[in-house]
């Protein structure tokens, strides 16, 4: 079981793991915390794009010869592979931590899996922890692998296009791989975030069948993707592969905006409201793809 400063130093990877979201891509956005002996932080860090040091290593350089002995919390199951950087089970046993706490388990690890070969270390292992919170930042990465596409949110205002000056708007864009503009122009959501030979952007359009259209995107590297502006040709083209829904409902005063006609009628059909929230004098509504209809 987990202890409460394991949980706390859990939260605490999640959260620093959702620095790597928008720049991670193909990779996942992953988060670590090294405790010590007595359970107290002394390294933490998240992978930034592929290529760069995962996580754990991040953490363990930060850690230092304090890592000796005490535990690992990490969002994702440790690679167990040589790719562009050694295994990251490896940089732990190494490390000679004495405990690996795990949220997530890695669906892509080679062979046993990072988990089984830091048993086989000696190390003791505990997963599954905090695994639905992880999920909030590493679940459309997990979803792309499972489907084959990136992940798609829609984000448009009812009745206008996007406000390039709304720092929701620019904040939201930064947390994707990809960016589909109102007027069709198609961009990294953070500008040059990606490594250059590992995802590229590709050029407009889009074509016209959606099953090649999300094959190319997938291909390019791409795991989540962010369409904005209620009358984007991208949006109609990938309607029925839009996971989620961003809208914000105008009014001159955000209870209007809740009670009005636009309120009622702007979810698509198939989505399920999942959270409403005031921003200034619109409303913000957030919705997801029923399960049934994904």
């Amino acid at each position: 079981m987990a202890t409460p400063n394991e949980l706390t130093a859990m939260r605490r990877a999640i959260a620093i793991s959702a620095q790597g979201l928008g720049t991670t891509s193909p990779n996942p956005p992953v988060g670590c915390v090294i405790l010590d002996r007595d359970g107290v932080p002394v390294g933490e860090g998240y992978h930034l794009r592929k290529g760069d040091h995962h996580a754990e290593v991040n953490a363990l350089t930060a850690a230092g010869e304090r890592a000796e002995g005490g535990t690992a919390v990490v969002t994702l199951e440790p690679c167990n592979h040589h790719g562009r950087t050694p295994p990251c089970r490896q940089a732990l046993i190494d490390a000679k931590v004495s405990r690996v706490l795990m949220a997530v388990m890695d669906p892509t690890s080679r062979g046993e899996g990072g988990a089984v070969v830091l048993e086989q270390a000696g190390i003791e292992v505990e997963r599954g922890v905090l695994e639905q919170e992880a999920l909030l930042v590493l679940g459309p990465w997990l979803h792309s692998l499972r489907t084959g596409r990136p992940h798609i949110t829609w984000a448009y205002t009812v009745g206008a296009d996007e406000d390039d000056g709304d720092q929701a708007v620019r904040e939201l864009r930064s947390t994707h791989d990809l960016v589909i503009r109102w007027n069709g122009a198609i961009e990294e959501g953070v500008p040059d975030g990606h490594g250059g030979d590992s995802f590229r952007v590709p050029l407009p359009p889009l074509g016209d069948e959606p099953r090649k259209a999300l094959h190319a995107l997938n291909e390019s590297g791409v795991r989540s993707m962010l369409i904005e502006g209620s009358s984007n040709e991208a949006a109609r083209l990938l309607a029925d592969a839009v996971d989620r829904v961003i809208i914000d409902v105008p009014g001159t005063q955000p209870s209007s905006s809740l009670t009005g006609p636009g309120a009622e009628s702007a979810v698509p059909g198939g989505f399920w409201l999942t959270d409403v929230k005031p921003s200034g004098c619109r409303v913000r509504l957030t919705a997801e793809r029923a399960i049934q209809d994904q």
